[in-house]
């Protein structure tokens, strides 16, 4: 492919992305293909020579699309948004044009740069203290500062390290030598609520510590008390706690931890607090939310996921540290073939020292570009318009009155179930009966949600986050949930 067939495949791939944003709401968001669909058709070995543009574009129609999941569907209600937009999808087909691997300042200056620059902004936006910015307002450098993950597994793993680092230096200042610290390091104790998202658990596996999991309260929150408790008997048992995690928004039912409390015990027991606002973080951007991260300046580390709900697309999860020290400390490693700048090295940051791969993308061209054609009036405008839905649905469901709110409508996400009065029979029967509502209602083709089960009950979570949805795709979901429940709860009093 030469540059003039690119100006020309090029011209026909984005009229294809056009038409697919035009018409995929009349698709069903959900794919209905059987486990190995696509291998039967396929070739199993690689073509030994070219293929047109024109077959592997009708193969995109006619084999890929049926496999796919419409997350971009203004009918898709599952999960948490996946919200991608024309802006950022700009930001990348820039970024896939310079194709670096930017794993230092010398790779490519401007990638660097703007990740600093892009991610102070985001910063600011959301309302993080000054401690998080790279740049301090006389214009000098910070001790911290942000850098863009891929995910915020990778962000887990990434500060764990670092707090591991944290905690080897107070056993040095102990007096404990390296084969000591050794002999201890698998007593290190990492503190999780049962709401907490499992890639906190899977960072403790990757790097050989223990994870305590602490029962949530009744609004299915981690609370001072119970964080506390838990520590006081590990050091009974001559483990050493080193870390924790408060979500701001858990994955089942958008609760907030105590932020405030598990702070107020990270500094007396000298953890790493680490605040997971994969989800959630992006309503920051809209002030009358900030009430509730009361805490989170007092942090050592702050993720969300502009991928999810900030209208970037996958992948970009916005990570920030008070203080970079140990974060780089234990990730940094010198080779050769990694030159350093010389002389002056202010503003000089080696994103490859805050992460665990040592190439990177440039990541923030998509963010700049969002952030700049938006305007921070357009995302709070954004964030907003998916919470008046959110509460649009929670209302309709209990006008309705077969249905009821399982968890506080803080955000986007509506958690809610068919009401045990309204089936006749056991609390099996009413699980039974909630968890079949959610495959009739996918079933159907014309919305998706997922359910989920919090402490032994069967729930519905659809999540309001689509970025071109409207009010009429919201009232469609109510259609088709309350079609769907005349239709089981029917078939149950048959029974």
């Amino acid at each position: 492919m030469d540059v003039n067939e690119f100006k020309k495949r090029g011209k026909e791939m984005i009229d294809f992305i056009a038409e697919y944003y035009e018409n995929v709401d009349n698709m069903p968001p959900m794919s209905s293909v059987k486990p190995g669909y696509l291998y039967s058709l396929i070739p199993h070995e690689a073509p030994e020579e070219p293929e047109s543009f024109e077959n592997i574009q009708q193969d995109i129609e006619t084999k890929i699309m049926p496999g796919m999941m419409h997350w971009q569907s203004s009918n898709f209600f599952g999960w948490y948004p996946s919200s991608g937009s024309f802006p950022a999808m700009l930001g990348d087909m820039v970024s896939s044009m310079f194709s670096i691997i930017g794993f230092n300042w010398i790779c490519s200056p401007a990638a660097t740069e703007l990740e600093t620059v892009v991610m102070d902004w985001l910063g600011k936006l959301i309302g993080l203290d000054s401690r998080f910015m790279a740049i301090k307002e006389d214009g000098t450098e910070g001790d911290g500062g942000g850098v863009i993950q891929g995910t915020a597994s990778e962000a887990h793993i990434v500060v764990m390290i670092a707090a591991r680092e944290m905690a080897v230096d107070r056993l040095k200042s102990y007096g404990m030598n390296s084969s000591d610290i050794d002999m201890v390091r698998h007593t290190l104790v990492a503190y999780f609520s049962d709401q907490t998202h499992s890639a906190g658990q899977k960072a403790t596996s990757i790097i050989g510590c223990q994870a305590r999991i602490i029962p949530s309260d009744a609004n299915f929150r981690l609370t001072k008390c119970a964080l506390q408790a838990a520590i006081t008997k590990d050091r009974q048992n001559g483990l050493i706690p080193f870390f924790v995690c408060a979500t701001f928004g858990t994955t089942n039912t958008a609760a907030i931890d105590d932020l405030y409390g598990i702070a107020d015990v990270a500094d007396s027991e000298h953890l790493w607090l680490h605040i997971d606002a994969a989800y959630a973080g992006a309503a920051l951007t809209c002030p009358e939310f900030r009430p509730l991260a009361r805490g989170i300046d007092r942090a050592h580390s702050f993720n969300f996921n502009p991928h999810k709900w900030l209208l970037t697309n996958f992948d970009c999860s916005a990570l920030w540290v008070a203080d970079s020290t140990h974060l780089v400390n234990a990730l940094s490693i010198e080779r050769e073939y990694l030159p350093k700048v010389k002389g002056a090295t202010d503003f000089v940051k080696d994103y490859r020292n805050w992460e665990l791969p040592l190439g990177r993308r440039f990541r923030s061209l998509k963010l700049w570009f969002v952030m700049r054609m938006y305007g921070a009036s357009g995302i709070r405008a954004y964030i907003r318009k998916h919470v008046k839905e959110a509460k649009w649905l929670e209302a309709q469901l209990l006008e309705d009155g077969r249905f009821e709110i399982m968890a506080p409508v803080v955000f986007g996400l509506v958690v809610f179930r068919v009401k045990s009065g309204i089936i006749a029979g056991s609390a099996c029967d009413v699980n039974k009966t909630n968890a079949e509502l959610v495959r009739r209602i996918n079933n159907d083709g014309r919305v998706f949600l997922v359910g989920t089960n919090i402490r032994g009950v069967h729930v519905l979570r659809p999540n309001i986050g689509s970025t071109y949805g409207t009010s009429e795709n919201t009232a469609l979901l109510v259609k088709v949930i309350k079609e769907c429940t005349t239709k089981v709860i029917a078939e149950y009093s048959k029974q």
